[in-house]
């Protein structure tokens, strides 16, 4: 069997993880990307599904998914785990199938899952993680740089301030915006510098236009999506000197803090729920800050959770990563 499939409902931050952990783990082989829509009521049973996942599918969804199977599946988030369990089971088992965050059900289907350790789940398919699994390393923050030449010409300090979006344990809104943007400009008062500020899809379209007036007149860039033209992303954290992150994503938290920039987080109250626990343990190891008057300080190893648990992967599901022999 040869080949690899990254599964994912199509949401930004799940389908990052599962790619870049099949190109982790099969760096030679292309990949080729299926989002899962499911019909009801799968849509409410994930990860539990029929004998053949394709019929929770729609028609023109399933059409494309047969035999011959892949060597490798990695799937991430609940819709997906229904979908990844399903090709292992009917390639019978000779699929290595990896699962990214807790399918909460049936985790035996899987040969391997990989799960936040803020979960608390053990077992001896699991292997654990602090925070979520992302591609940045020093080669991917140069490129960002290569990319965006014209950030590194802004004033320093640069400060990147990473935006996502209201959840049910963050209250994200205009009120916790100005809370940030009112402890930056008390930074640039004393240092100057330029703030470089990025929305999430997740960002609603009112808080992404009072992020914009808050940029108004402040030396930097401001991207609220499509319409400002290529997302900076990762010209943001090639040339961040610190970076600022709103306090509802485990993918923005362990973004910018696979950077080698002092991360602050805006917690105006104790963050709550799993990414409230993902902030527990990041500021308990030393890698964030609480955003506040002093700006962050830090001096150590970025988080690159992928370059540690791949290998540990590899010899566990005995991959061949497709390289050609020495």
């Amino acid at each position: 069997m040869t080949g690899c499939w990254v599964v994912s409902d199509g949401a930004a931050g799940n389908q990052r993880q599962a790619r870049a952990l099949a190109r982790a783990l099969l760096p030679q082989v292309p990949a080729r990307e299926i989002e899962v829509a499911l019909r009801l009521p799968w849509r409410w049973l994930a990860p539990l599904g029929p004998a053949d996942f394709r019929a929770a599918l729609a028609p023109a969804a399933a059409a494309g998914l047969a035999p011959p199977w892949p060597a490798l599946v990695v799937g991430c988030g609940r819709a997906a785990a229904l979908a990844t369990a399903g090709i292992r089971r009917l390639s019978g088992g000779a699929t290595r199938a990896v699962q990214i965050l807790d399918p909460r059900r049936g985790r035996d289907r899987y040969d391997a899952l990989v799960l936040p350790a803020h979960d608390g789940v053990d077992g001896d398919n699991v292997v654990t993680t602090l925070g979520a699994l992302n591609e940045i390393d020093d080669a991917w923050l140069a490129a960002g740089r290569a990319a965006f030449p014209d950030l590194g010409a802004l004033p320093s300090p640069r400060t990147a301030v990473l935006v996502g979006g209201p959840t049910r344990a963050l209250r994200l809104d205009q009120a916790y915006l100005d809370g940030l943007f009112d402890r930056l400009a008390d930074w640039r008062r004393r240092e100057g510098g330029s703030v470089l500020a990025t929305c999430s899809r997740r960002t609603p379209a009112a808080l992404a236009m009072h992020l914009r007036r808050r940029m108004d007149g402040v030396p930097g860039v401001s991207w609220t999506g499509p319409g400002d033209g290529d997302n900076p992303y990762a010209g943001l954290l090639g040339w961040a000197d610190r970076i600022v992150c709103t306090a509802d994503s485990a993918n923005l938290l362990s973004e910018a803090s696979a950077t080698r920039a002092p991360v602050a987080v805006h917690l105006p109250r104790p963050a709550a729920g799993r990414v409230g626990r993902l902030v527990d343990a990041l500021l308990a190891r030393g890698r964030i800050e609480v955003l506040q008057s002093s700006c962050p300080r830090w001096s150590g190893e970025p988080l690159r959770e992928l370059a540690r648990i791949a290998p540990l992967l590899r010899t566990r599901l005995d991959l061949d990563t497709g390289a050609p022999p020495s």
